[in-house]
């Protein structure tokens, strides 16, 4: 049994229906699915990696800031829940952190003292093919089987959504699309250090700052922090436009 409930999760699918439509932002929905992830259950933060066309996985998006920080221990670290998901294939479900320092020494002891204490890992898959991975970072509770297969799936949608991008349907290769949704989240990272400096707010703030402007004025997220970094002198009165 489920510890989801049903019209939650219902909403959710209908989100991410509404979402995969042109000219979609790659970005925007794999931040968008952390997060309405995350709003699955009543603990958790989750994170989500992609690979480059070298299979060096690369942070992509995150619920919360302190979710963005656990991935990039893992790949600080080269251990942790998403490593093994990526190379395994399969999902790492219900493990305990205060258990897991034989499994994962530097990261477990960072997961723990950043006050997590369970974690779980899926992995993005195309066919036979894994493209990255999705952890969630929460609280003690476990995740039922029929949640494992319902955060499975969400995962998959991951997959079906950048597969939905326009340079897919152009007959690029999935991996230079990879690659370009790699460069943007870099784009991304920079915008939102510049927007956070100049409003003097968290980098999770900043964020929303951008995705607000970017929805306000029908503009891909992209576009927008691409605007940001190359031009800083208008990026600090962008957003009060």
């Amino acid at each position: 049994m489920s510890t989801v409930s049903t019209e939650r999760l219902a909403a959710v699918f209908v989100e991410f229906a509404d979402t995969l439509i042109d000219d979609f932002d790659v970005i925007e929905f794999l931040q968008m699915l952390t997060q309405r992830v995350a709003g699955l259950f009543a603990t958790a933060e989750v994170g989500l990696m992609l690979a480059d066309h070298r299979d060096r996985l690369t942070f992509m998006a995150a619920s919360d800031e302190s979710a963005r920080l656990m991935e990039l221990f893992q790949l600080q670290y080269n251990d942790g829940p998403c490593l093994d998901a990526f190379r395994t294939g399969r999902p790492v479900t219900n493990v305990d952190l205060a258990a897991a320092a034989d499994r994962w020494p530097r990261f477990a002891p960072r997961a723990t003292e950043a006050g997590f204490t369970s974690v779980h890992a899926f992995p993005l898959r195309l066919r036979k093919q894994v493209i990255g991975a999705m952890s969630i970072f929460g609280g003690a509770s476990e995740l039922m089987e029929a949640d494992t297969r319902i955060v499975q799936a969400l995962a998959d949608v991951a997959v079906i959504g950048l597969l939905q991008e326009r340079a897919i349907r152009r007959g690029e290769h999935l991996t230079e699309q990879l690659q370009g949704a790699l460069t943007s989240r870099i784009v991304i990272e920079q915008a939102k250090g510049i927007i956070a400096q100049a409003h003097g707010v968290i980098p999770d703030e900043a964020f929303h700052l951008i995705r607000d402007y970017a929805r306000s004025h029908n503009r891909l997220l992209s576009d927008v922090t691409g605007t940001i970094v190359s031009d800083l002198p208008r990026s600090a009165r962008l957003l009060r436009q």
